[in-house]
């Protein structure tokens, strides 16, 4: 792959990554009580994590789109992994078919992961690419 196609592949990935996220907590916000009632009702899960998702998808979506620091970036993307994990999981195991946007973006997040050191100055010492430092 070229650097020409990593840079294109990792920003729609990233974009498109942030973009979810940003809805996601647009949506989170905006209708709460929509939300609040598919936590309780479909996912049994408690509404009091509701707001603070809301807030640190906002962030988790800033920071792989700043990228301010290795550490803190690579600390975004294993918490928006593990979340998309979840998040399809407890779609699935609800039995709701809300799960694969979710999926979709768990594969998003994974190829802006991947392709983040070849494009951007801040290299993880994690992704491909990166030097392990000791």
């Amino acid at each position: 792959m070229s650097d020409r196609t990593a840079k294109i592949v990792y920003w729609i990935a990233t974009g498109l990554v942030a973009l979810v996220y940003l809805g996601g907590a647009a949506f989170y916000i905006s209708s709460y009580e929509m939300v609040k009632g598919m936590y309780e009702g479909l996912l049994h899960y408690p509404t009091y994590i509701i707001w603070p998702l809301a807030v640190l998808k906002i962030v988790g979506a800033a920071i792989i789109l700043w990228r301010p620091n290795a550490m803190v970036t690579d600390w975004a993307y294993a918490a928006m992994f593990w979340h998309l994990l979840l998040a399809v999981s407890a779609h699935v195991a609800a039995g709701d078919p809300g799960w694969p946007p979710a999926a979709v973006t768990l594969v998003l997040l994974i190829v802006s992961w991947l392709t983040a050191n070849r494009v951007r100055a801040v290299k993880s010492a994690y992704a491909p690419g990166g030097e392990a430092t000791a």
